[in-house]
């Protein structure tokens, strides 16, 4: 099993920044992948940036060059550094890790943007 722990959302202006972290605890050599997700009233679960064992990014078009997703490996953290955020980034954004055997979700946080 894989355990996570999400932090970091919360209430910005439009513009202004957010950095999201999610640790991950547990079975956490079997992960392959590691991705933030997000999922706004009324809409669809989103996939908003990846990022693989071989450190490979990917990013939704709508947040490429805004977001970037890292990682601290001594840590077992992934991060979501958001920038010049806007209203449409509202959302529950959610960690989420894939592997062999393996799904696992966060809790999620909230990301309001709202002037």
């Amino acid at each position: 099993q894989v355990q996570l722990v999400e932090s970091g959302g919360g209430l910005v202006q439009p513009g202004g920044s957010l950095r999201l972290s999610c640790a991950a605890s547990g079975s956490i050599f079997r992960i392959f992948t590691r991705a933030w997700y997000r999922q706004a009233p009324g809409k669809q679960r989103e996939l908003v940036a990846q990022i693989t064992r071989d450190g490979s990014k990917n990013y939704a078009d709508s947040v490429k060059g805004r977001f970037a997703i890292s990682r601290d490996n001594a840590k077992n953290t992934v991060y979501l550094q958001m920038n010049s955020l806007n209203p449409e980034d509202t959302a529950v954004y959610y960690c989420n890790v894939k592997g062999v055997g393996l799904d696992y979700w966060g809790q999620g946080t909230q990301v309001t943007v709202t002037s």
